[in-house]
């Protein structure tokens, strides 16, 4: 089944809703059983399976939070989308290794999402902008 821009959409705005109120259970269940979760740069690799991304968002909804996405651009295809965003958020842990302290942090990020048939999330691919974090929160001397 060929999803529609409009399921897509909703399906995506689900998922960063989950992951706005730090919700790791509600994240999980936007993605399918067996998703491929690949957030580019993280130590652990591409994860496979829906519980095998759980690290990740434990790590990130302890790192930063009062999370915000607001989307700039997206691009469609058959059963997936490009989607370009802003982030603003408190870095109150070690967000991608660097030293939050509570500072605001704002980038850019850019997803890849792989949708199956039934609007679950098959393929998550997610870039950071992690020069405008190093930028914003450098290394204190």
């Amino acid at each position: 089944m060929t999803l529609t821009r409009e399921q897509m959409d909703r399906a995506i705005d689900e998922h960063f809703g989950y992951e706005a109120a730090d919700d790791i259970d509600g994240v999980l269940a936007t993605l399918a059983a067996d998703a491929t979760h690949d957030i580019v740069g993280w130590p652990s690799g591409p994860t496979h399976g829906r519980e095998s991304a759980r690290p990740f968002y434990e790590a990130m909804f302890a790192d930063m939070s009062d999370s915000k996405v607001t989307c700039t651009q997206r691009l469609y295809g058959d059963n997936f989308l490009v989607d370009e965003s802003m982030v603003e958020a408190t870095a109150k842990g070690r967000p991608f290794g660097l030293k939050g302290n509570g500072r605001p942090v704002r980038f850019r990020l850019l997803h890849i999402i792989e949708f199956a048939g039934d609007g679950k999330i098959q393929r998550e691919n997610a870039w950071v902008d992690l020069g405008a974090m190093i930028q914003q929160l450098p290394p204190e001397a």
